[in-house]
């Protein structure tokens, strides 16, 4: 049985192959930012309702979410496609490779949903650099009825678990004020220099710091003139933990740092949340079994060490893994030495290799999904929610 469904599947997604990978590619080419993923979210969407999906638009009322569905089964299967890339970077996350991946699932999977059961969703959900796109569905909604969520990300290496940080996005602002840097000095107030003794502070605290927290942001603005104080200066931090409890507490300690700088420059301080905070992942240990089992069918083999890492990169399908079972695999694309957030990986994710990795990740995505419906144990638990 199931090497029936693994040879049903493969042939469906090889059949399909050509238009998987234009798709990769077509998004790649038109890389959108978060929140701005008009164009890409209806490229993809486009593709499941030529192959006879139902799609909702704007789902759950955000204007470049979809969900596409086929199948009537009692179990629903959500399969998310991210595609928003990053600023500067285009797609050196390699989302246009998860989009493709998780369509190619579902085409692959629609015949088949009755037979087993299955309501095939895809949801496009935007927003994940950043954004938490998936929190904001969970919120609304979005995830209710769902029985299992999964995405494959592409990376250097093969990795079958996720093991991200929770995380928070922080827009930090100082408002000082301008004047005459030679002439009037001492009628300025600086925010650029606020920034930089709380960069100073956070570059003390991480001494203090656990080993599983990260503390990293960048300066978006600090004055236009060399001749003129800043009179304002703003930035965007991340603080990552290793679950939200400890992520509450560090980010209190970070708080304190952007008020030394407040306090020193003169400023008035802002931080403001970009999103909800991403929480830690909760992986499905049988579907990862299956996962995994599916990829070596393929030939894939599986990595661990310093290679491996990006599996610790945040994510906001962890907060939907914390409420149903999910998994976040890892598919290699042949990049290194380049790694993903490089220039050289955006590259590497229209290449060859990230090409073969939407071919084979959407058969063994396609093929984890149908044997867990198939498996009377595994299949009575994701109904049950246990």
């Amino acid at each position: 049985m199931t090497s029936a469904i693994a040879s049903t599947v493969h042939d469906a997604v090889a059949a399909a192959s050509r238009r998987l990978v234009t798709l990769s590619h077509d998004l790649h080419a038109d890389p959108e930012v978060a929140w701005e993923e008009v164009r890409s979210s209806a490229r993809v969407a486009g593709e499941l309702a030529d192959a006879g999906f139902g799609v909702r638009e704007r789902w759950c009322g955000l204007d470049t979410a979809f969900l596409a569905s086929a199948g009537g089964g009692p179990l629903h299967v959500v399969l998310c496609a991210e595609y928003d890339a990053l600023p500067g970077l285009g797609h050196a996350c390699g989302h246009n490779v998860i989009a493709a991946i998780s369509v190619g699932a579902a085409l692959a999977l629609a015949p088949l949903a009755d037979d087993l059961g299955l309501t095939v969703h895809v949801a496009g959900t935007p927003a994940e650099e950043g954004g938490g796109g998936k929190i904001e569905l969970l919120d609304r909604g979005g995830f209710d009825g769902m029985h299992l969520a999964a995405l494959v990300h592409p990376g250097p290496v093969d990795v079958a678990e996720a093991e991200p940080y929770a995380v928070s996005h922080s827009r930090v602002g100082y408002t000082g004020r301008a004047a005459h840097a030679a002439a009037y000095p001492e009628r300025g107030v600086n925010a650029a220099d606020a920034f930089t003794v709380a960069q100073v502070a956070i570059g003390l605290l991480r001494q203090q710091l656990p080993a599983s927290v990260r503390v990293h942001g960048i300066v978006t603005e600090a004055g236009a003139a060399p001749n003129a104080i800043p009179g304002h200066a703003e930035g965007r931090w991340y603080v990552r933990a290793s679950d939200l409890d400890e992520l509450a507490e560090v980010e209190q300690r970070v708080q304190r740092c952007f008020e030394a700088g407040a306090l020193a420059a003169g400023c008035d301080l802002s931080v403001e949340p970009e999103s909800k905070p991403y929480a830690s992942f909760r992986n499905d240990a049988e579907l990862t079994e299956l996962y995994v089992a599916a990829a070596s069918e393929l030939g894939r083999t599986f990595t661990e060490g310093a290679d491996a890492r990006m599996n610790r990169a945040s994510t906001d399908l962890g907060n939907v893994s914390q409420v149903i079972p999910a998994i976040h695999p890892y598919i290699g694309i042949d990049s290194l030495p380049a790694v993903n957030h490089q220039a050289e990986f955006a590259v590497a994710a229209a290449a060859p290799a990230a090409d073969t990795a939407v071919v084979q990740g959407a058969q063994a995505l396609a093929v984890t999904v149908a044997r867990a419906a198939a498996d009377g144990a595994i299949r009575a638990r994701l109904l049950t929610g246990r």
